[in-house]
């Protein structure tokens, strides 16, 4: 039973946990967000109205009847059923290109996907940053109030000055309205994660970012990345749909056949039997294969700069990424080593500094530390896009 409990605890704890990271809330707003439903629900509509128009025509009944003149030769009476079809390789060949126009119809909505867990992931980013910075600043309002306090009992006490008091005022209301400042970021933050959530609350109180390592290797790593990024894949996919194109419409310069059956009545006389048809599309199909084949030429092109524009773009932000993360390394080393606020305020409380000196000091320490946070988040931001 204590085993039971110890291992119900811990999994109770390992659910909160992983609720509390960037990719639950990533998985809750690809399942609310309602632009996502939209575009899902437009996609399905479009892939049954690529599956439209494929199949056989419509059968033709024809029923006539016909008054004879003089009426004494009596009346006629036809029947007659038609099906027209397409030989089975052109049935085929639409079967084909209707299934790479529902490839690019996905590959589109993927595009929008992406587009929407990044904008998502990017607040993430920025909300992980300001519950970082929140915290130092509570640290910061904290020593702020102390120093503040000191210097109101040393000043009842004549030990300092009145100007002195106001500077420790002053300090601490900057701190207090930084506080407030960030607060509002935050819930400005919460409420863009809200909008993408489908108006449902969303809660990430971490403030540590998940290790997540820049690849080493930029070449290797675009052409694994390549073949899943939807962009890219949506411009090949534009190649791969035109090419059944131009073999659909070639296949379309082919006849087309028809068979029935036909019945006429007249004057105690019937004939019954087949009919079959053929037409020779001569005039309905011009210009349709060399449209088809420009159509395919604009594809390659497109796809062609696809790639070059994702590849020259991809490698500007590598090379942005891994500056940044330099960057943010050397200030976490920088930090470790620079932080002297027990020494300062030893001296301080000692008379060795002036509170100006302790301050300015502490002013010093604060932005590098800031600049830090705003590395490590510009640094992650690149990373994730």
């Amino acid at each position: 039973m204590r085993t039971f409990i110890i291992l119900l605890l811990f999994a109770m704890g390992f659910t909160l946990s992983a609720q509390d990271n960037i990719a639950a809330v990533l998985k809750a707003i690809e399942k609310n967000n309602t632009t996502l439903k939209a575009l899902r629900e437009t996609a399905d509509a479009e892939k049954l109205k690529n599956k439209t128009g494929i199949f056989l025509s419509n059968p033709e009944a024809v029923y006539n009847y016909l008054w004879g003149d003089p009426t004494d030769i009596g009346n006629r009476t036809d029947i007659s059923l038609i099906q027209n079809f397409d030989i089975p390789t052109i049935t085929g060949m639409k079967n084909r290109a209707s299934e790479s126009q529902n490839r690019l119809v996905e590959w589109q909505y993927l595009t929008g996907r992406m587009n929407i867990l990044l904008e998502a992931k990017q607040y993430c980013i920025d909300l992980i940053y300001y519950n970082a910075l929140m915290k130092e600043l509570e640290v910061r309002l904290k020593h702020a109030g102390i120093i503040a306090g000191g210097y109101r009992s040393r000043m009842d006490s004549g030990d300092a000055s009145r100007l002195e008091y106001n500077k420790t005022l002053l300090n601490l209301s900057l701190a207090q309205g930084e506080v407030s400042r960030i607060n509002v970021e935050r819930n400005t933050l919460l409420e863009q994660l809200k909008r993408l959530n489908g108006g449902i609350e969303i809660s990430l109180d971490v403030d540590i970012y998940d290790d997540i390592m820049l690849p080493v290797d930029f070449e290797s790593w675009f052409s694994h990345a390549a073949i899943r990024n939807p962009i890219l894949a949506f411009a090949g996919q534009e190649v791969e749909a035109g090419k059944q194109q131009v073999l659909l419409s070639k296949a379309m310069g082919l006849p087309s056949f028809s068979a029935g059956y036909m019945s006429e009545k007249v004057a105690g006389e019937r004939f019954q039997g087949i009919t079959l048809g053929v037409s020779i599309p001569l005039w309905e199909n011009k210009n349709r294969v060399k449209q088809a084949k420009v159509s395919l030429s604009a594809a390659e092109l497109r796809e062609a700069d696809s790639r070059k524009q994702l590849y020259d773009r991809l490698k500007i932000l590598y090379n942005r990424t891994e500056g940044l993360k330099i960057t943010a390394g050397e200030y976490r080393r920088s930090l470790k080593t620079a932080n002297s606020f027990g020494l300062l305020k030893k001296a301080l409380d000692a008379g060795e500094i002036s509170l100006l000196d302790y301050i300015a000091e502490m002013g010093l320490y604060y932005e590098t530390v800031d600049l830090a946070l705003e590395a490590e988040r510009d640094y992650q931001k690149a990373l994730a896009e």
